[in-house]
């Protein structure tokens, strides 16, 4: 009786419109990609720990596949991949050459997934799993390819993120131009060059936003990724949100800590200045670019406590996952 129990609901999960972070785990990347199963994973298993995970949930690919589906444009989308020549950029669509011609497919198919409706019972799930994390809460909306950060192939900036997202309506909007962008000319060529299937698959990630834009956000490595050194955690830094840190579109603080000081409350051992002209902040709608003043850039967004609470933090990630971050 509990093996028939089981699989029944390993069923109902394939065929499940939305996940809950704390249902899913890097076991799941089928199901909802590599971004939000890592956040599953972290959710579920770090929290214990004292890690802060925003919570979230997920837009599966079996919801992705009914869209395209119900409304009539999967086999639209087929027709459109197969004049597809993606071996590169430069010769994006095999009939023309002009640089027009090369993207006009790939918008064909991006349109399509804009212009169609997404299906009644998709909207409501979506909309009812939204009210239950906390109805107009400010969340950002980010892909999740079934391909993303797997070891041979990183997906990272390939499809759009959507930040400081509220409300239904805008909500669904921003979901379906997420999906939509799953045909970006870049992402379509980097799917062909990596063997992956040029229709693809996509899930779609929404999770609580943090107010970073009060304060300061970016992006943290426990290995040097330009040298491989994996004695280091490296931290780069800015004020506001940390998108424009991960876009590389400023210049951050950057602070190196040496991993075996940790225990000793220690181990920082560089600090470096960023200019850090601007920062991402929320606007009236989404979010607007604003000037850092003289002053802030004259200092390091973070504490020494904060480096050196970042720095366990993802040693406890590098411990779990069983390899540097």
């Amino acid at each position: 009786c509990s093996i028939i129990t089981s699989t029944h609901m390993q069923k109902d999960r394939k065929k499940a419109f939305i996940l809950w972070f704390e249902e899913v785990g890097m076991k799941d990347i089928r199901l909802v990609g590599g971004k939000n199963a890592a956040l599953g994973e972290m959710y579920s298993k770090l929290q214990p720990l004292g890690i802060k995970i925003p919570n979230g949930f997920a837009i599966t690919t079996f919801a992705y596949r009914y869209f395209l589906e119900k409304a009539g444009i999967a086999e639209k989308i087929k027709e459109r991949l197969v004049k597809l020549n993606t071996h590169n950029l430069k010769d994006l669509s095999g009939f023309a050459r002009s640089r027009e011609a090369r993207q006009k497919l790939g918008r064909e198919i991006r349109q399509l997934l804009l212009d169609a409706e997404l299906p009644h019972p998709l909207q409501q799930k979506i909309v009812q799993a939204y009210r239950k994390l906390g109805r107009r809460k400010s969340v950002a909306v980010r892909s999740s390819a079934t391909t993303e950060d797997l070891q041979d192939a990183s997906f990272a900036g390939q499809q759009e993120t959507y930040l400081n997202v509220v409300g239904d309506e805008a909500l669904l909007e921003a979901i379906q131009k997420t999906m939509a962008s799953l045909f970006t000319d870049r992402a379509i060529s980097y799917r062909k060059d990596k063997g992956f299937s040029s229709f693809g698959r996509i899930s779609v990630g929404v999770q609580e936003m943090v107010r970073a834009d009060k304060a300061a956000a970016g992006v943290m490595f426990t290995i040097d990724p330009e040298t491989g050194f994996d004695k280091v955690v490296l931290i780069n830094g800015s004020y506001g949100l940390g998108e424009m840190v991960a876009q590389g579109e400023v210049t951050p603080d950057e602070y190196v800590v040496f991993k075996p000081m940790l225990e000793k409350k220690k181990g920082i051992i560089e600090r470096t200045l960023g200019p850090k002209r601007q920062k991402l902040v929320y606007g009236s709608f989404g979010t607007k670019k604003i000037a850092v003043s003289e002053r802030d850039r004259r200092k390091l967004c973070l504490q020494d406590k904060e480096i050196l609470k970042l720095a366990r933090w993802g040693m406890e990630i590098e411990k779990h996952f069983g390899k540097p971050m």
